[in-house]
């Protein structure tokens, strides 16, 4: 049987990471979660650095890490406060084409009109706005695309004077596939690998992320964190969205350890999100 242990009245006395001077929208977060707030994690300052690097180089950055580690949030979150202007996020299914990325170019670029047919014609319309102004596209599970769209993102690298700086993140299993493409070899600024929380890390980041648990003892974040989260921030946004949820039918303010209990119970543990 799950035991949860008992929630203590006083704050932990640890030091939270710090929240970013500009939180991200609440859209970007996991499940839209409300309450969130966005939090200064090593990853999210690794990923702000890196960013940082491969857009003054105007090289590709590769991006790794598990499932909810928080990679996807920090880039959108590093570009989107720091390079507003220059962000061209691709939102792409699955085995995408290179016609796929010339359409969705062509619209987050704000190009005018439906996107020309003939790809010649398509691609003059995209290298002349991504020249026009420094840009950072970036792709999201980048290792399901074929080696025809590395390809047309190295021609469009290639093909502008100053390059261009692209974002690929990938899972740990994604490594492989990338590292595949030899283009990359020569035009990636870093290859950077996200690691979930380490213990005490959660205690300095969850409390930080939302208020649900800023009363929540040491011992029952650790607790619930090598049972359920995994050093994962996704894993802690579902749980939060979920207690949240419990917590509202039940009319109650706090969680205590039965509602914990009863909530994790709930929630398909042997996968995740």
């Amino acid at each position: 049987m799950l035991t949860v242990p008992a929630v203590r009245p006083e704050a932990a006395l640890t030091r939270f990471f710090p929240l970013a001077d500009q939180a991200a929208p609440q859209e970007v977060h996991f499940l839209g979660l409300a309450g969130a707030r966005t939090v200064v994690t090593p990853g999210l300052t690794e990923v702000e650095n890196a960013l940082a690097d491969a857009h003054e180089q105007r090289r590709f950055l590769c991006v790794l890490g598990d499932a909810g580690v928080g990679k996807t949030f920090a880039v959108h979150h590093a570009a989107y406060t720091r390079f507003p202007q220059a962000h061209v996020p691709l939102r792409l299914g699955a085995r995408p084409r290179p016609a796929d990325l010339r359409v969705h170019l062509h619209h987050v670029l704000g190009l005018h009109g439906a996107p020309p047919a003939v790809p010649a014609v398509a691609d003059a319309l995209i290298r002349r706005a991504l020249a026009a102004a420094p840009r950072i596209v970036v792709v999201d599970e980048a290792d399901r695309m074929p080696e025809a769209c590395f390809e047309y993102l190295r021609f469009l690298h290639d093909d502008l004077p100053d390059g261009l700086c692209v974002v690929l993140i990938a899972g740990q299993h994604g490594e492989k596939a990338l590292r595949a493409q030899q283009m990359l070899s020569t035009r990636t600024a870093q290859w950077l690998t996200i690691h979930p929380l380490t213990r005490d890390q959660t205690l300095r980041a969850v409390p930080a992320l939302h208020p649900l648990w800023q009363t929540a003892a040491p011992d029952q974040l650790w607790f619930l964190d090598g049972h359920f989260a995994h050093g994962s921030l996704r894993r802690w946004a579902l749980l939060t969205h979920h207690v949240q949820r419990t917590l509202t039918a039940a009319g109650a303010r706090r969680p205590d350890p039965d509602l914990l209990r009863q909530t994790v119970g709930r929630i398909d543990t042997s996968r995740r999100p």
